[in-house]
């Protein structure tokens, strides 16, 4: 029987897919079989590589339309196609939303919202014109279906690359699907700077119901789930993927009150 996980043949771009979430994706694809292109403002220390193949890089930032063109023809030079999608790169700074510059707050936004869908559209194109069309995912955030404080315009860009998911789903059917992943808090290789030490995450961690953050390659799991013959019904959806989510703040408010 044939492994519907063996992505043999395909070809995929994942964007920002040299570190951290990006590269957890991109090495899982990798082991997969598949042809791997990844894209970033500047090429990592090493490139993914799982299985005896190792990932192309191409530099671009995605925010330029001309560059995600580029990027594009690659994948299509290398392979001939192009099966998949992941618009993984973006992400922000801490800003108080009450003195951001509205300069800053359109370039987040152009970052984890426009950037996605200009590359989703040219994706598309070319997935259109192949008999078996192709698979778009985007990497989302529980700060889009929650309170964002600090990060208002990443948490409602994603919000809107959510809403966007499920338009695409719609007009982009039946040849290519278009899903997403709403993800929790995830280890990276940049966690200290938004938790602390290894003693601060492991207490962030312990707050999660499952016990811990997420990693990398549990996304990469979930992308390739959606990638694969398992998913040819699953489009316009976003999968939850945050380890059971956060203990409701009343509890432990609860519990103090009492003599």
């Amino acid at each position: 029987m044939d492994n519907p996980l063996d992505l043999s043949g395909k070809v995929a771009i994942v964007t920002g897919g040299g570190r951290g979430v990006g590269r957890g994706i991109s090495e899982r694809f990798l082991g997969a079989g598949a042809q791997v292109i990844i894209c970033g403002r500047k090429a990592p220390e090493a490139l993914p590589e799982a299985s005896g193949r190792q990932a192309h890089f191409v530099e671009a930032d995605v925010r330029d339309v001309e560059q995600i063109s580029n990027v594009v023809a690659f994948a299509r030079e290398q392979g001939g196609r192009l099966d998949v999608l992941v618009n993984n790169a973006g992400g922000s700074p801490v800003a108080d939303a009450a003195t951001a510059s509205p300069r800053f707050s359109e370039s987040i936004i152009r970052l984890n919202m426009i950037a996605p869908m200009n590359f989703a559209q040219q994706a598309n194109a070319v997935m259109q014109e192949q008999n078996d069309g192709g698979c778009i995912i985007n990497i989302a955030s529980v700060s889009a279906i929650r309170p964002s404080p600090g990060t208002a315009a990443y948490g409602a860009a994603k919000a809107g690359l959510l809403s966007l998911t499920q338009t695409l789903a719609v007009e982009w059917a039946p040849k290519v699907r278009v899903n997403a992943i709403t993800a929790g808090m995830i280890r990276t290789e940049l966690a200290h700077l938004h938790y602390g030490d290894e003693a601060g995450i492991a207490s962030v961690g312990a707050t999660v119901p499952l016990g811990r953050m997420g990693e990398p390659s549990d996304v990469g799991n979930v992308c390739l789930f959606l990638a694969s013959s398992l998913a040819s019904y699953v489009s316009g959806a976003s999968i939850l993927m945050h380890g059971g989510g956060e203990r409701p703040a009343f509890l432990d408010a609860a519990k103090n009150t009492k003599p």
